[in-house]
């Protein structure tokens, strides 16, 4: 059986390697390409700030061979739509009929990616679709992933919360109204270690800094936002003990 060939769209967190686990796992897709985006200003994962090198050491750990997408410091949404149109389409160019995310619940985002995606044929996979967080979070720890959370909401989440392991203990810790995947932007992470990795990722924990963001210039009601950020670094590796 020729299974579809497929890219996975990787953020470099948790719920994105569970889900890719979850695809790798079923025995349905040829996954050969992993997607991410990176603001080249700061030379760093979009929203996460993880440092270009150490998502080049985690993917090379993995296996599966990294293109990123190249954004400017702070692309308005018309840039955004036509770079990441540009890149489906040069994708569907090299025969890629098939896509994953590690989307939960939002809807309305869902929605845009297959909108995006269905101009050129695209069926996009959401292997984590409606599963309760609370269950998503558990099996992941379970299984053996390990995470460092590496972003937070300041609104939501102080600086006392970066640079913790992703564990129980953290998800206890949670302020009530917080999901405990962060699906709402609570918190981002950085998955280092577990069942779809031939080695653990090695890195150090450096400075924690706050970032404040403009609200995006087409959404007249939002208001600016702060982050707190705990800055990875090196991208060594060390043996899975």
């Amino acid at each position: 059986m020729i299974l579809p060939k497929t890219y996975f769209n990787w953020s470099s967190g948790k719920d994105a390697s569970l889900a890719l686990h979850t695809m790798l796992q079923s025995g349905q897709f040829n996954i050969d390409k992993l997607l991410t985006s990176i603001n080249t200003h700061h030379n760093k994962v979009s929203m996460h700030g993880l440092r270009r090198e150490l998502l080049e050491a985690q993917v090379q750990s993995i296996g599966i061979p990294l293109q990123t997408i190249e954004l400017p410091e702070e692309p308005s949404m018309d840039d955004y739509n036509r770079i990441m149109t540009d890149t489906v389409k040069d994708l569907q160019g090299k025969g890629y009929t098939d896509c994953g995310f590690g989307d939960i619940f939002l809807e309305d985002l869902r929605q845009y990616r297959e909108e995006q995606l269905a101009p050129f044929d695209i069926l996009p996979h959401f292997p984590l679709w409606k599963k309760d967080t609370k269950d998503i979070a558990s099996d992941f720890i379970k299984k053996g992933f390990k995470a460092i959370v590496i972003c937070t909401n300041s609104e939501l989440l102080g600086q006392s919360f970066v640079g913790r392991e992703f564990n129980q203990d953290f998800i206890k810790d949670l302020p009530n109204g917080v999901d405990p995947c962060g699906e709402n932007g609570e918190f981002h992470t950085f998955c280092y270690n577990g069942p779809i990795f031939n080695k653990a990722v090695e890195f150090d924990i450096g400075e924690t800094v706050y970032r404040a963001y403009k609200a995006p210039k087409n959404n007249e009601n939002a208001s600016n936002m702060g982050f707190w950020f705990c800055d990875l670094i090196t991208s060594r590796y060390r043996e899975i003990s």
